[in-house]
């Protein structure tokens, strides 16, 4: 990513452009590149937009949780001095954003969720994590998109070195069961404000039907879909994925 990542504090994040502030959400597994086209695109067209990394592998085990995720972001707008923003998550990091919404609901106006968790997903599996099968961890990840040539090798090699990492192998674990328990069925029709989601068609993780349930039970969404698409549009197909949130950003006034 041509953008570079600030270290202030407890806080490692990209920010970029100025005017409405987006906030995005990684998943478990993601990083930071994982929204390249995110950043340059809405950056370069009148928002903020920034990035945080999530502190999946560095909180406490009995910490490593959707609740306190949503803490550390609140935390995160409170340095940055943000009153209130648009939250887009992808997979654990939409689901994080569903957890501010409902904890916090004052910091958000409206987001935007794509292959989000919090109702239902595919864990990798139960014998997940396999250390030191470096080919059952690159067949998991190409999984994740519909074109398997997304997976670069980079990729592959950085989730096979973090999952034979004991400690970031554990906390994956607890991520997953945490999102297994913070089920958000029962809190989406409360939530009223503007909600955008985006679904690859593909998508096994959180399979289409999750979307049309989150678009059933959330009183203010809309739902685009992308095709030959996977879990993360934004990285399979970043124009697209861009196109459609700055329409739907047009349309919902949000800037």
């Amino acid at each position: 990513m041509e953008y570079n990542v600030k270290t202030e504090g407890e806080f490692k994040y990209i920010e970029a452009g100025e005017g409405k502030t987006i906030i995005v959400l990684h998943g478990l597994m993601g990083t930071l590149d994982d929204f390249a086209g995110v950043v340059k695109h809405f950056s370069k067209n009148g928002y903020k937009v920034l990035v945080p990394e999530l502190p999946i592998y560095t909180l406490p085990i009995i910490k490593t949780n959707i609740k306190n995720l949503a803490k550390f972001v609140k935390k995160f707008m409170e340095y940055k001095n943000i009153p209130q923003a648009t939250l887009l998550g992808n997979s654990a990091g939409g689901h994080v954003s569903l957890y501010i919404t409902k904890a916090f609901p004052e910091l958000v106006d409206s987001m935007v969720l794509t292959g989000s968790s919090g109702l239902y997903e595919k864990a990798m599996g139960d014998t997940y994590p396999k250390r030191g099968d470096y080919q059952y961890i690159k067949t998991k990840a190409e999984a994740v998109f519909y074109d398997p040539k997304t997976a670069t090798k980079k990729m592959v090699d950085d989730l096979f070195e973090t999952v034979n990492d004991r400690n970031c192998a554990i906390r994956i674990l607890a991520m997953a069961k945490s999102a297994i328990r913070h089920n958000m069925a029962n809190d989406l029709p409360h939530m009223k404000i503007p909600t955008c989601l985006v679904w690859g068609k593909q998508d096994d993780v959180t399979p289409p039907e999750v979307a049309e349930e989150f678009n059933k039970l959330l009183p203010n969404s809309e739902l685009f879909w992308v095709d030959k698409c996977g879990h993360a549009p934004m990285m399979e197909h970043p124009d697209q994925f861009n196109e459609i949130v700055a329409a739907w950003f047009e349309k919902n006034n949000i800037k």
